[in-house]
C-alpha cells in the first residue's frame, strides 16, 4: 500500500530558503510545491526548487566520495579513510610550505548549509591560515567595500514595505530571486507595491522581465553605470532636491561630491551612456522628490567595471535623500535567530576598506572589506615562491566554470598538489580534484533560516524583510549503500584529526545593520555535537531561541515592535558621501573609454531561470523546454546585420580570449549587446567541438585578471566586456 504524507521544509536551491511542501511517497520526496501555510514567502517557490527532487536524484550523484588514481582516474574511497589521508597531507603541506600554504573558497552553495562554513573558515583559520576566499569578491564585492567606505546607519536603511519609489541597477530579481527586492516571493512583493503607487525606476540595457514594470528604465551603453549615477547626483545637488536637514546633522564630504559630480551633467551623461537627457533629470527628480525608498545594485553593476565607485554613488544618493529608519520609527526586522536590534538613528563613522589583513603577493592586492580577492587566488597558486598556496578545500562551488579567465583556473587546479571538493557530482572543477567529497544534500539534513537572515549583513535588501523564523529536520535517511556525510562534519573529522580546536564567532547586536561577532565559542572537539547542537551554537544569542522556533513546523513570525532610538548627545559620528579614493576614481570616468577599436560589441551578463551560477541547468525539469547551453542572445537586427540565424554558431572574441556561442534573438537587448549567462563551462572545453551545447560557452575565457580591476576586491571587469562578433 502507497503511503503518501506531505511535509514541511526549506529549499535548499538558492540562498532565498523559501518555505516548502514536500510531498513523500513511502518517505520518498517525490513533488515540491510552495508552503501555502507558512507566512511572508506566500506560498512561493520558483523553478528551481520545485526541481529539488531531481537535485536530490541526481543521475549522476556521487554516493561515495572519490580518490583520484595513479592513472587520472576516479576510485570510490571510504569517507573515514578519506579524511585520514587528506589530514595527512594537510599537515605534511604545512610542514613543509607553512599554513599560507592551505586555502579555503565558499561558493554560492554554501549559503543553504549553514553549519559548513563557520566549521570550514574556522578550520583554515585555526591552522594559521588567512587564505580564506569566497565568492562574494567575484559577485558584488563593491557592496562591503562602499558601505565602510560611508559608515552606517546605525538604524538602518528604509523597507521596501513602505517605499515610494524604488531604484534598481543592473539585476533582474523576478528571476535571479536574490537582493533588490525582498526574496520572499518578489513577484508578489513588487506587484503589490506598484499597486499601492510606488514608483520604480530601472537601469539596465535590457527591458528585463523586472525592468518592464519600471516607471522609468533607462537603458544605458554597458559600463557607463558610474556616469549615469554621477549625473543623477549631479541633478539631485544642483536643483537642491535633497535632505539639507538631515546632510546637515549627519553627512560629511558634501563639498567634495558636489565638486566631483558637477562635470557630469546629465547632457555629458546622455552623450556617454547614451540614454536621453531628460529621461536621467526625470529619474533623478522622481527619486529624490519621494518621501521613501533606496537605490539598490545588483550583479550586472558590478561586474560591470568600477564596482566599489558604483556601489559608493548609490549610497551617496540614499544618503543624500536621508533614506534612513529615523529616530521613533520602528525597524522592519527586529532579527530571530539572529540577536535582537538595538537602532539608534545615528551615524557610525567609516571603518578601514583596503589592506585590512593578508598581503596578497600580485597586483598590490590585498584583504579588504569584501574579503579576500577570490580572482587573485589562481595567481597565488600559480606563482611559485615563499607563500604559495598548494592545497585548496572548496565547499559549494565550482571554481572551474565561475571563477573569471578560466583557462588560468584550470591550470591553477592543476597545479594544486591537494585539491579536495566537496561535490554531488563530477563537476568541472571535481574533475581536477584529488579527493571529491559526497556530501548528504537536501532533505538528507535538516537546515534553518539563519543564513538567509545573515544575508542583512551584505547590503540592502537582502535578508529576511520580516522577522521570519523557521527550522527544518532531515525528512530522508540517505540511499541505502551510500557513504555520504554532511559538510559540516568533514571539516570536523579533518580538525579532530590535526588535533586543532573549532569555534563559531558569538554574535551580539550594536545595529539593526551591522551585527558583530564579539567572541567566540570553541566546539567540543572529543564528544562530536548533532547538527542541532551546531545550529544552537551558531544561533546561540538569538533574539527568538532556536527551540521556540522549532515549535513552528511550517515557520513564524516573531513580530517584536523595537523602535529607533534617537542620537546619543556624543554622538559626532557622520557618514561620509566624499571619500577621497572614490572621487578620484570618478575624475578618472570623465575621461575613460568604455569602448575600444575594433571590438564594436558589449558582453554583458545575465541571469537564467534554469540554472543557479553553475548549477541545475542539467536537471531535467528546467531544461526540458528551456536551452539546455549558454545562449548568446542578440537583438534580432543585430543578427541580421551580422547575417547569423537563429541556432546558428557566432564567433565571440575579446582581446583576452575566444568562444563560440549559439546565436539567440533577443528584442528585449539594446542593439549592440551580445547577453550571455556567466558561470557555464567544462575542463578544456574545445568550443569547436560540439559540446558548447551540452555545457555552454564559458565566458569568463573573455575575461582577463590582469586588466580593468577593482583595486582594492580584484575584480575584473566581468559584463560590459568589449568584443567582436563574426558567423562560424
Amino acid at each position: 500500500m502507497t503511503i503518501r504524507t506531505e511535509q514541511p521544509s526549506i529549499c535548499r536551491m538558492c540562498h532565498a530558503a523559501c518555505p516548502i511542501t514536500v510531498e513523500m511517497e513511502d518517505g520518498k520526496p517525490i513533488k515540491v510545491t510552495g508552503n501555502k501555510a507558512s507566512p511572508t514567502y506566500h506560498a512561493f517557490c520558483c523553478s528551481r526548487g520545485q526541481a529539488s527532487v531531481e537535485h536530490i536524484n541526481h543521475p549522476d550523484r556521487l554516493l561515495s566520495s572519490m580518490k583520484r588514481q595513479a592513472d587520472g582516474s576516479f576510485a570510490p574511497i571510504g569517507i573515514e579513510q578519506a579524511m585520514d589521508e587528506i589530514a595527512d597531507k594537510i599537515k605534511a603541506l604545512i610542514d613543509a610550505n607553512g599554513p599560507r600554504s592551505l586555502a579555503a573558497y565558499f561558493g554560492t552553495y554554501s549559503g543553504p548549509y549553514p553549519a559548513a562554513p563557520p566549521m570550514l573558515g574556522s578550520l583554515v583559520a585555526s591552522l594559521g591560515s588567512p587564505m580564506i576566499f569566497a565568492s562574494a569578491t567575484i559577485d558584488q564585492p563593491g557592496k562591503d567595500i562602499a558601505n565602510a567606505m560611508l559608515g552606517q546607519w546605525k538604524a538602518g536603511p528604509q523597507a521596501f514595505a513602505d517605499a515610494d519609489v524604488w531604484l534598481m541597477l543592473g539585476g533582474n530579481p523576478l528571476v535571479s530571486i536574490a537582493g533588490g527586492i525582498p526574496s520572499q516571493n518578489p513577484a508578489r512583493r513588487l506587484t503589490d507595491k506598484l499597486k499601492d503607487g510606488m514608483k520604480l525606476i530601472v537601469i539596465d540595457p535590457r527591458r528585463s522581465e523586472t525592468a518592464a514594470r519600471a516607471h522609468i528604465h533607462l537603458r544605458p551603453t554597458p559600463g557607463e553605470d558610474s556616469s549615469l549615477l554621477a549625473a543623477m547626483l549631479h541633478v539631485i545637488i544642483n536643483e537642491s532636491l535633497y535632505d539639507a536637514a538631515f546632510v546637515a546633522d549627519n553627512v560629511a564630504g558634501f563639498a567634495a561630491l558636489a565638486a566631483a559630480v558637477e562635470v557630469f551633467s546629465p547632457a555629458f551623461a546622455a552623450a556617454r551612456a547614451d540614454v536621453p537627457e531628460q529621461q536621467i533629470i526625470d529619474a533623478a527628480r522622481l527619486f529624490a522628490t519621494a518621501k521613501r525608498g533606496v537605490a539598490t545594485g545588483l550583479t550586472g553593476a558590478n561586474m560591470s567595471g568600477h564596482s566599489s565607485l558604483v556601489e559608493y554613488l548609490m549610497l551617496c544618493m540614499n544618503t543624500l535623500c536621508g533614506r534612513f529608519v529615523r529616530a521613533g520609527e520602528a525597524v522592519a526586522n527586529p532579527g530571530v535567530l539572529l540577536p535582537r536590534a538595538t537602532p539608534v538613528a545615528e551615524a557610525v563613522a567609516p571603518a578601514a576598506y583596503a589592506n585590512l589583513g593578508e598581503k596578497l603577493r600580485v597586483r598590490g592586492l590585498a584583504q579588504s572589506a569584501s574579503g579576500m580577492p577570490t580572482a587573485a587566488l589562481a595567481d597565488e597558486i600559480l606563482l611559485e615562491g615563499e607563500g604559495q598556496v598548494k592545497a585548496l578545500i572548496i565547499n559549494g562551488g565550482n571554481p572551474v566554470a565561475a571563477w573569471p579567465d578560466q583557462e588560468k583556473t584550470v591550470a591553477a587546479m592543476k597545479a594544486l598538489e591537494l585539491l579536495v571538493h566537496v561535490d554531488i557530482k563530477m563537476s568541472a572543477t571535481a574533475k581536477l580534484a584529488d579527493y571529491i567529497i559526497a556530501p548528504k544534500v537536501s532533505f538528507e539534513v535538516p537546515t534553518m533560516s539563519l543564513a538567509v537572515e545573515q544575508l542583512e549583513n551584505f547590503s540592502y535588501h537582502w535578508g529576511l524583510c520580516e522577522p521570519f523564523g523557521m527550522y527544518a529536520p532531515a525528512l530522508v535517511e540517505p540511499p541505502a549503500g551510500s557513504d555520504l556525510i554532511e559538510e559540516w562534519e568533514f571539516y570536523y573529522g579533518l580538525a579532530q584529526r590535526l588535533d586543532i580546536g573549532l569555534f563559531a564567532y558569538s554574535l551580539e547586536s550594536k545595529t539593526a545593520t551591522a551585527r558583530e561577532g564579539r567572541d567566540f565559542v570553541m566546539f567540543d572537539m572529543v564528544n562530536k555535537p548533532t547538527t542541532d547542537e551546531v545550529f544552537e551554537i551558531l544561533s546561540n544569542r538569538s533574539r527568538i531561541p532556536l527551540t521556540e522556533v522549532k515549535q513552528h513546523p511550517n515557520g513564524a513570525l516573531f513580530p517584536e515592535a523595537i523602535i529607533a532610538q534617537a542620537r546619543s548627545q556624543d554622538c559626532d559620528a557622520r557618514l561620509d558621501i566624499g571619500n577621497t579614493d572614490m572621487m578620484a576614481e570618478l575624475a578618472t570616468v570623465q575621461h575613460e573609454t568604455t569602448g575600444l577599436a575594433g571590438y564594436p560589441y558589449k558582453l554583458v551578463c545575465r541571469r537564467m531561470k534554469n540554472a543557479y551560477n553553475s548549477s541545475l541547468r542539467d536537471l531535467p525539469k528546467l531544461v526540458k523546454t528551456k536551452r539546455p547551453y549558454n545562449p548568446a542572445f542578440m537583438h534580432p537586427d543585430d543578427l541580421d546585420e551580422l547575417g547569423v540565424g537563429e541556432g546558428e554558431n557566432i564567433v565571440i572574441t575579446s582581446i583576452h580570449g575566444e568562444i563560440i556561442g549559439i546565436a539567440n534573438a533577443d528584442k528585449t537587448l539594446k542593439r549592440g549587446i551580445l547577453s550571455m549567462a556567466h558561470a557555464f563551462g567544462d575542463v578544456e572545453q574545445d568550443d569547436r567541438n560540439g559540446s558548447l551545447f551540452s555545457n555552454g560557452s564559458s565566458t569568463s575565457r573573455l575575461v582577463s585578471t590582469n586588466d580593468s580591476y577593482d583595486r582594492f576586491s580584484g575584480m575584473p571587469r566581468m559584463s560590459a566586456l568589449p568584443i567582436k562578433i563574426c558567423k562560424h
